[in-house]
Parts: C-alpha cells; structure tokens; sequence
C-alpha cells in the first residue's frame, strides 16, 4: 500500500471475541470478559490478546531458519514477531484456502483470526499494491466467498485498507467512487451475516487525511453505521497518543464510533521530517504495542497489527516487491521494540 503510509461495545468486542490472555511462555490463562473500563479496573496496553498466532508465518519460519543457521540470538529477537498474532490478507482471486487454513489453525484454542480484506478494484491507485479485483461482479463474488470461508468462527475483518482515504484524496478517479462505496457498503452488509465477524472499515491515518470532516460522509456511504467501526494507521508510524486523538474527533463526528489501531510498526513513530515515500520502508522504527483487545481507552476496541511487521512496503529503501518478506527489515524493528 502507499499513500495512506505517506502522509497514512468494547465490551461486546470481548465478548464475541471469547477472550483469552496469551502469556509470553506460550501459556493462554484465561481472561476476564469486558474491558478494564466497564470491569473497573486498569490494564495496561500490552495486556492480554485473544488473537490467533499463525505458526506458520514468514516470522515463524525466519526463526525456525535462524536457530538452523546457529543464529541463535536473531531467532529470539525475531521471536517478538513470530509469537504475536498479526493480521492474514488471504490473496488472488480466491480467498477460501488462506482463510479456511487460519479459521481451521485458530479453532482448537478458540482464538479469534483477524483478517484484511484487500481486493477492491482499483486498488492502491495502480501503485505498488495495484491490483484488486477486475471489476464490481468479481469482487462481490470474491466477498461473499471469503464471508462464507469464515462461517460462525470469531473473526475480525478490516475491511479495504485506502479505499476511503483514495476516494477523499482523490487518488481514485472520480468516476470510480459511486461503484467504490456502494461495494463497501455491500462487503460490510455480507460480512455482518457471519455471526461472529467484526468488521472495521479503513479510515487512513491523521498524517493522510488530516481533517476528519472529510471522511464522515464517505464512510457513511461505506456503511460505517452498519459496521462495527473504523480502522487507524494501517500499515502507517503515527504515535497511538496522535492516532487516538484523531480517532476520538472522527468518532465523535459519526455519532461516538469505536476503532481499532494499528500498532504494528509504530513504536518509534513516523520517520522524523518531512521525507520522500517517509511510508515506505523508513529506517529506525520498531514494532509497536503488542496486539491486545484490553486498551485502556473505551472507544479503541482493540490494538492490532495489521501490516504484518518485516513485510516490504514497496521496493524503496532496498526493499522487495510490495507484501514481500524482508527479514532484516523484520529484526530491525524487533530489536527496537520496546515490550
């Protein structure tokens, strides 16, 4: 993804999501149901997560690869990635096999998968991430195929990274936005049939659309009000203070809205000054707070980690093909973790 990157209740949550914490030795005690808020008490942000980890993910199988090597060190730094839980964006045009494989992985400990959906046409404005679906009937079919896939598992869904922020900007063409939204709109309305899906439309992040006025009515036309909220700062660096304040203003615009943030490499924040592509690969971050439905805040549902840490923005800074796996990129932003 791109330009989002460049310039990029709670207590139901709980609930639908059957908690459970998951400690650092690989234990999974069991969790309290509902938020430090509505239990009255404090947790910090690094409490608890009820999300599955894939044990098999690129960071799973980097450290399986580095303790084979005798990289003894770098397999346990890398490990701050691989025993965390981060979103799937099943790929191609047909979802079923990557979101069965999770649903089926996260069954057995009853965690909940947190999926994108990232196929809408048009996609990315035919930069890095280009691609999407051919055209509306393709991507309404490859929706309800990826609804059906999760059938009653508990999942959550964040529903179409930049295709708001594109129609606001205007990077998508406006002959394109009528068809974009009522598609949204659609995908909200087809996930919602699952039971237990949560869904959470892309709303950029406060360095991309710095005025939250222009995303109300866009998002109201993707069926913000049917959803169960908007996402953050995903695959972005904004600070959660920064994320949260433009939340809380964007929330109270659509009428006290919950959102979901994404932590995954912004624990250093965005790249100091004003730089070209300052999205894209930025040297000197580091992960974030750890994924967790326990906040601190009653209106952020949960932090998550979206972009999957160690994935290439875009080939910029040395990097690979956008989406692919860089593994030194990856221990960067681990040994600069913070928790």
């Amino acid at each position: 993804m791109s330009r989002r990157r460049r310039s990029l209740a709670l207590a139901a949550l709980a609930a639908a999501l059957l908690l459970t914490g998951c400690g650092a030795d690989g234990e999974a005690p069991a969790s309290p149901v509902g938020p430090p808020s509505v239990r009255g008490e404090a947790a910090p942000p690094t409490g608890g997560s009820p999300f599955w980890v894939d044990p098999e993910s690129d960071a799973a199988r980097q450290v399986r690869e580095y303790e084979a090597q005798g990289r003894a060190e770098d397999a346990k730094v890398l490990r701050r990635i691989s025993e965390r839980p981060v979103a799937e964006w099943p790929a191609g045009d047909d979802p079923v096999p990557d979101v069965t494989r999770a649903v089926t992985g996260a069954a057995p400990g009853k965690r909940t998968v947190v999926f994108v959906a990232y196929n809408i046409p048009h996609r990315d404005c035919g930069m890095y991430s280009a691609g999407g679906a051919h055209d509306a009937r393709a991507y309404r079919q490859w929706v309800d195929a990826f609804a059906s896939a999760i059938g009653d598992a508990p999942a959550i869904v964040v529903l179409e990274p930049d295709a708001v922020p594109h129609v606001v900007d205007g990077c998508t063409p406006a002959g394109y936005h009528d068809e974009r939204l009522e598609l949204l709109s659609e995908a909200v309305g087809r996930f919602k049939r699952q039971p237990r899906t949560r869904v959470y439309l892309d709303a950029g992040n406060p360095a991309w659309i710095d005025d939250p006025n222009k995303l109300v009515e866009p998002l109201r036309r993707a069926g913000v009000d049917r959803a169960d909220g908007f996402a953050l700062n995903v695959s972005n660096f904004q600070t959660n203070d920064v994320v949260r304040g433009f939340g809380a203003g964007l929330s109270r615009l659509l009428g006290g809205t919950h959102f979901t943030v994404d932590t995954s490499r912004n624990g250093d924040g965005p790249l100091p000054g004003d730089r070209a592509e300052a999205w894209c690969n930025p040297p000197g971050r580091a992960l974030g707070v750890p994924p967790t439905d326990r906040t601190g805040d009653e209106l952020v549902d949960a932090y998550l980690w979206i972009k999957r840490p160690g994935d290439s923005d875009g080939p910029c800074r040395g990097g690979p093909a956008a989406g692919t796996w860089w593994p030194d990129y990856a221990l960067g932003l681990a040994r600069r973790a913070k928790s």
